[in-house]
């Protein structure tokens, strides 16, 4: 699945934008400082001219010339840093300022894609997977347990700190998840709060439901006039930092799907690739359904967490009938 020329184009418009508006927003910093604090113009007047100054010695063979411009232009920075502190602003408030400080702006570190190009590149792919709508609604901050009681409750609870754990030990920890259980008890919210602080971190994630990624993996599989889009797919799906599987059991199973799904399982494993599955199957409905390879690599590699109880959607759909 390559980008156009037509989407990296809309892409890097996005990065051009963000310099601008960081180079207003460095500018604008500036002019508040110098118009407040006219010592500290000074400061950077002084700090130029000593440079020329002590260069020109420096030229005409004065040794120690070097060693005093050093030591006065760490007094000076020691003096900027001081008048900054005292008017309440943070001594790196002049620094230019950057959305992603590590490629400072630009999508590149060493010539090297950063997470936030990468990530870029993925939302744009797989927007049409309904990953943004689906992070709208979806996120720790609509977090309840008004609708779980008793045992579904303790599920429930046991899940999402598996979450938690699962995002705060990500980038330290290889783990997966599983969610299992009954329709409409959270397991797809689940996923959602996972990807959206994950994608806040910087990390490239990729959502499908099951019904869309075997329908991908089969059109990509047998054209065989696309050989660089399959290996595209292929290479997204093996190397994204997190893959969310929503729904496993809804698609077409057969021997196609069934190999398809345990090579994912495989080639992420391999690669310590997480992904997160979820399915409204049983553990006893997933081992007849699909391999008992594929049922060992689940249940020994992920985190299995159960979910039980009433169908939420359709609960708050009563409320609001009620209203």
């Amino acid at each position: 699945m390559p980008l156009t020329n037509t989407q990296y184009d809309r892409i890097f418009r996005q990065y051009e934008e963000r310099q601008r508006l960081n180079r207003l927003e460095t500018e604008r910093r500036r002019d508040y400082v110098y118009g407040h604090f006219p010592k500290y113009r000074e400061l950077e007047d002084e700090t130029a001219s000593l440079s020329v100054a002590q260069g020109k010695k420096l030229l005409l063979g004065d040794e120690t010339a070097l060693n005093k411009l050093r030591k006065s232009l760490a007094d000076l920075k020691r003096q900027k840093e001081q008048l900054l502190s005292d008017a309440g602003l943070p001594v790196d408030y002049l620094e230019p300022v950057f959305i992603c400080p590590d490629c400072r702006d630009t999508g590149y570190i060493d010539r090297q894609k950063c997470h936030c190009l990468r990530q870029a590149e993925i939302s744009l792919l797989y927007e049409q997977s309904g990953l943004q709508e689906m992070l709208a609604n979806n996120n720790f901050s609509l977090l309840s347990y008004e609708y779980h009681s008793g045992e579904d409750l303790s599920h429930f609870e046991k899940a999402v700190e598996n979450c938690k754990n699962f995002i705060k030990n990500f980038d330290s920890d290889y783990r997966n998840l599983f969610f299992y259980g009954t329709v409409g008890t959270g397991k797809s919210f689940l996923s959602g709060c996972v990807a959206k602080e994950l994608m806040d971190q910087g990390h490239s994630v990729i959502y499908f439901g099951a019904t869309g990624l075997f329908d991908l993996l089969s059109s990509t599989s047998f054209d065989t006039r696309n050989r660089e889009e399959r290996q595209s797919t292929y290479a997204d799906l093996y190397q994204c930092d997190l893959l969310i599987i929503d729904d496993l059991g809804t698609e077409l199973t057969n021997q196609f799907t069934a190999s398809q799904l345990f090579s994912l399982l495989n080639e992420r494993n391999i690669g310590r690739k997480a992904t997160v599955i979820s399915t409204n199957l049983s553990l006893r409905e997933l081992q007849d359904r699909y391999s008992d390879r594929i049922f060992s690599r689940i249940t020994s590699n992920f985190d299995v967490c159960k979910l039980t109880g009433p169908d939420i959607r359709m609960y708050q759909k009563r409320q609001l009938n009620r209203k």
